[in-house]
């Protein structure tokens, strides 16, 4: 059969109704399921509690389109970045990024697309063109894979998951959140909701949809000014969603949530980082409940943006603290790989 669907892409109901209409017991469903999604089964021959011919027909009507990985690379100080070959030979970056003190914290940052259509300016991903959506499973994958790298290099399993890799999370909406269904769900991987977080560049409509469907985990917002007009200058899709429209979305999304939501802020040197820019995100702080992640700018070629001076971040953290905004210094890993926040480029 050529053009074989991936089996994943199936609903539970979907599944049952196949395998009625092949004289197999729906129940068998509920199997198939545990072995694609809590077992992380990689072909139909694993599935051993199947007969050999359901197998075989399985095998005959489907695929499991996983991923393979193609490169990896360790930074020195221990983050980790991995290529994923996708079945269409699409190529997607994730990384793993431990903090192994007190806490032992291992953080997988993952993608949703094989590329970027938003062409923000300071992010290497947006030189790129969009190939296309990830499927739900191919998602899912990169949580299983990195768990088991985890777990190979630094003796641990996953803590924490972000979706800051490659692509917009919102423009991949139904895949992402089916993906996070299966990582949180105790069929699936069972990890916590609370313990990942999506990071949005800034779609206000899909914000508020996060917000009706009530979602669990925790919402990151690329933000890098609080004024719009050097936010457009970098990031164009500000243009269709200023500032006004994100703050709106974002209290609606509290309040349909009470989820943590996190301002991403990157300072560049001379642009986004004086007193003047601090006390426009500190108002801005007033009018939604948001923490604020300052994060160190990663080079990235070809780009106009330098990163702030030690002094200038100091002076705008200070700003920030005493204007009562809750705020924490990000600093990059894995730059000499190009597996910081920015860099990931398929290089």
């Amino acid at each position: 059969m050529p053009n074989k669907q991936d089996i994943r892409e199936f609903s539970p109901v979907q599944l049952e109704e196949y395998l009625e209409e092949k004289k197999e017991k729906r129940f068998r469903a509920k199997q198939i399921q545990e072995w694609l999604w809590k077992k992380s089964a990689r072909s139909f021959e694993e599935m051993t509690n199947l007969s050999l011919p359901l197998r075989n027909m399985l095998a005959e009507d489907f695929v499991i389109n996983s991923l393979k990985e193609d490169f990896v690379q360790k930074s020195e100080d221990g983050t980790i970045k991995l290529r994923f070959r996708l079945f269409d030979n699409s190529l997607i970056e994730s990384v793993l990024i431990p903090s192994l003190g007190r806490m032992g914290r291992v953080t997988a940052c993952v993608s949703s697309q094989a590329g970027c259509s938003l062409d923000c300016k300071f992010c290497a991903t947006g030189f790129m063109k969009l190939k296309r959506n990830l499927f739900a499973g191919e998602i899912y994958d990169q949580v299983v894979l990195l768990t088991k790298k985890s777990i190979e290099a630094y003796g641990q399993p996953l803590t924490n998951i972000v979706f800051m890799g490659m692509g917009e999370p919102l423009l991949n909406y139904k895949n992402v959140l089916a993906a996070i269904d299966k990582i949180t769900s105790e069929s699936g991987l069972n990890i916590s909701a609370k313990r990942i977080t999506v990071s949005t560049s800034g779609i206000a409509k899909m914000i508020k949809k996060l917000g009706d469907d009530e979602v669990r985990f925790e919402l990151a917002l690329s933000l890098h000014s609080a004024n719009n007009i050097k936010r457009s200058k970098m990031m164009p899709i500000n243009d269709s969603n200023p500032i006004e429209s994100l703050v709106e979305a974002l209290n609606y999304f509290d309040e349909k949530t009470g989820n943590k939501i996190t301002f991403e802020y990157i300072l560049f040197d001379n642009f986004n980082d004086s007193q003047e820019d601090a006390r426009e995100l500190a108002e801005l702080c007033k009018r939604v409940p948001a923490i604020v992640n300052i994060i160190e700018y990663n080079p990235v070629d070809n780009v106009p943006y330098r990163e702030s001076s030690e002094k200038r971040r100091e002076a705008f953290v200070n700003y920030l603290e005493r204007n009562g905004v809750i705020t924490k210094v990000r600093l990059s890993r894995g730059k000499d790989i190009d597996a910081a926040c920015g860099q990931l480029a398929n290089k």
